[in-house]
């Protein structure tokens, strides 16, 4: 759930800070401003462990034609600043669903890759009324699917590990804009105890009604057969669709081939697999 940074943003069309749960929340808008009565709602953009808005610069100019989208940077990340509270899913789930009020928002489409992709199935479990199409890019359902070496590694994120990061393009793009660039140590600390947490959050995925894209690399931190599974217990691949798609389930299951959990936010294979999804 650590991730890479790609090329800063790309320039808002607005941007604030949202007070909800004792956090000011940053939050940028791109794209469409407001949209036609019936268009489809924004789309909200929730960066990798460690990550920014800035992770989707790459691919933000393939999601945003037609469609307002908000991207966010969650609790101790980026420009908002921490607080006195550890990192949970559950309470950054009801972070989110605080902004979507703040922004007078009713429905959203939500898409989180890894730590995000986590906020965003939590999200979409908590508060199902507030999510339209829900897109989780390279994170699973379960704490046992990632692969052994990779939780090893993730229990080793503390505030140590911190400091040797400081030559990474993670901590570059951190230092261009945290209010407190003194608290990257508490934020690999508080991202370092979320990692080692055990969870299994098969029968509340498994249970969703709204219409899901599972999207993982085919070289991800864990195998593509764990995404299978989900795709299938939400109805894909049980039956044949039919010619006319009448039977096709609402759920999609995108394997991004020749692609890391390094590189799939910045794939331009994301936004083509994603913006169908979101159309449909």
């Amino acid at each position: 759930m650590t991730d890479v940074m790609p090329a800063p943003a790309l320039r808002p069309v607005r941007s604030g800070y949202a007070p909800v749960n004792g956090l000011q929340l940053y939050y940028e808008i791109h794209g469409e401003v407001g949209g036609a009565p019936g268009s489809a709602p924004p789309l909200i953009l929730l960066h990798g462990g460690f990550g920014t808005t800035g992770m989707f610069s790459e691919v933000l100019p393939d999601l945003t034609p037609g469609r307002q989208v908000i991207a966010v940077d969650l609790q101790g990340h980026g420009r908002t600043a921490d607080t006195d509270r550890p990192l949970r899913f559950e309470a950054l789930a009801d972070d989110l669903a605080a902004l979507v009020a703040h922004l007078n928002l009713q429905q959203v489409d939500l898409m989180g890759y890894s730590f995000g992709g986590g906020v965003a199935l939590m999200t979409a479990i908590r508060r199902p009324d507030l999510v339209r199409k829900l897109v989780v890019v390279s994170f699973p359902v379960r704490s046992d699917a990632w692969y052994p070496e990779v939780r090893a590694g993730m229990a080793q994120v503390d505030a140590q590990a911190a400091e040797g990061m400081k030559a990474s393009p993670m901590y570059a793009a951190y230092a261009q804009v945290a209010p407190r660039i003194e608290d990257w140590p508490v934020l690999a600390t508080k991202l370092g105890q979320l990692m080692r947490l055990d969870y299994d959050w098969t029968a509340q995925a498994a249970a969703l009604t709204l219409p899901v894209c599972i999207m993982v690399g085919d070289a991800d931190l864990f195998g593509p057969q764990h995404a299978a599974e989900w795709f299938g217990l939400l109805g894909g691949g049980q039956k044949d669709p039919g010619w006319n798609r009448a039977a096709l389930p609402a759920t999609r299951l995108a394997v991004l081939p020749g692609t890391t959990h390094y590189d799939i936010f910045v794939s331009p294979l994301l936004a083509a697999s994603v913006t169908p999804f979101l159309d449909a």
